[in-house]
């Protein structure tokens, strides 16, 4: 006798070819990809929930994702048979039983975010879709300063995109960090409680003015108490960003 099963899946995807991850009518998706595959293997059309909806070219090193199925088949059947199925772009991590309450987007305590910049004099044609290149150089300390003034609870209207879903847009940043890694990436981290459309990659934008010398590091909380988005500079590309981690 079969009955229903709540199946969490930890999901790595390279987000270039994709149109996001909600399922979307002819585009391809990482919602609507990894469906198909569950319906290859179950013969059922299940909805697959993800922690958060990257967009178009974002990519994730471990998305969470859960869907509720009437089948005999085993986690690890769903994680050999999944793998198989997918496109080499993504790929399932894990594959285990959940309790049956459970939902990745709305039980997730917060989300892990990285973004990588390319600082140097010429761009690079291997990994060129997971950096932001910047040919100019940026004044790292100074974005590093500009940084301390995003932790905490406070109202990031001015750095939300237009058309985000959301009921508020006071967010709690429990940590930002700026650091210089090897072969010229400057990378960005930041952990959050959740996040506004847009929100980390409008973030990083600014913070690059901030290093050409555009703006200067306490421009950063005047632009928040603003609650203006147009104080703050343009979007950063979608190919630097990564989801690092859901926490539950």
């Amino acid at each position: 006798m079969r009955d229903e099963k709540n199946f969490k899946l930890t999901i790595e995807y390279d987000g270039t070819a994709f149109s996001g991850w909600q399922i979307q009518k002819n585009s391809r998706t990482i919602q609507g990809e990894i469906e198909k595959a569950i319906f290859v293997m179950t013969k059922q059309k299940i909805i697959l929930t993800g922690a958060g909806r990257t967009d178009a070219g974002v990519h994730a090193l471990a998305q969470v994702a859960n869907f509720i199925c009437d089948t005999d088949l085993e986690p690890d059947s769903f994680f050999r048979g999944l793998n198989s199925l997918l496109p080499d772009d993504i790929v399932i991590k894990n594959c285990e039983y959940i309790y049956d309450k459970f939902h990745s987007r709305y039980d997730a305590k917060g989300k892990i975010y990285r973004y990588k910049i390319l600082n140097t004099k010429l761009p690079t044609a291997i990994g060129r879709n997971y950096v932001w290149f910047i040919k100019k150089p940026l004044d790292f300390n100074s974005m590093k300063e500009a940084v301390f003034f995003l932790i905490g609870t406070k109202d990031f209207k001015s750095f939300e995109g237009s058309g985000s879903p959301r009921k508020s847009t006071i967010r709690k940043v429990t940590r930002a960090e700026l650091t210089q890694e090897k072969d010229n990436i400057i990378q960005f981290e930041i952990e959050a409680d959740g996040y506004l459309r847009f929100m980390v990659r409008n973030i990083v934008g600014t913070l690059v003015s901030v290093g050409l010398g555009k703006l200067e590091p306490s421009d950063i909380k005047k632009i928040l108490d603003s609650k203006d988005r147009r104080n703050a500079s343009t979007t950063a590309p979608p190919n630097g960003l990564f989801l690092v981690k859901v926490r539950y």
